[in-house]
């Protein structure tokens, strides 16, 4: 679970992915595969969630990893860019944006 916290020192990386209601499951079950098949075993991963909107117009990832360069060395690796190959058919679009998590508020 992810555990989001300012006092943290984790890479959060928002990645939002634009489709239509029609592709919304083909996408949501290719990164739910992603993260259980290959992305949650990478070195660096901490947790993950995604997020649906009601419309079925947007998914949301939100993610955490040890260090940015954990991240960028799954997203360049072999299988995630064949991956990533198949996830762009499905949507019109998807960019992940790393952030430090600067609040929190209870």
């Amino acid at each position: 679970m992810p555990k989001i916290t300012s006092s943290n020192s984790y890479q959060t990386v928002i990645t939002t992915f634009e489709m239509t209601p029609g592709t919304c499951q083909d996408l949501l079950d290719e990164l739910t595969a992603a993260y259980e098949e290959f992305i949650s075993d990478q070195p660096g991963f901490i947790a993950a969630g995604l997020h649906v909107n009601d419309a079925q117009t947007r998914i949301a990832s939100y993610s955490q990893w040890e260090r940015r360069e954990d991240f960028q060395a799954m997203l360049r690796s072999d299988e995630m860019r064949r991956r990533n190959r198949r996830i762009n058919e499905l949507c019109k679009s998807f960019e992940p944006v790393m952030y430090d998590v600067t609040a929190t508020f209870d």
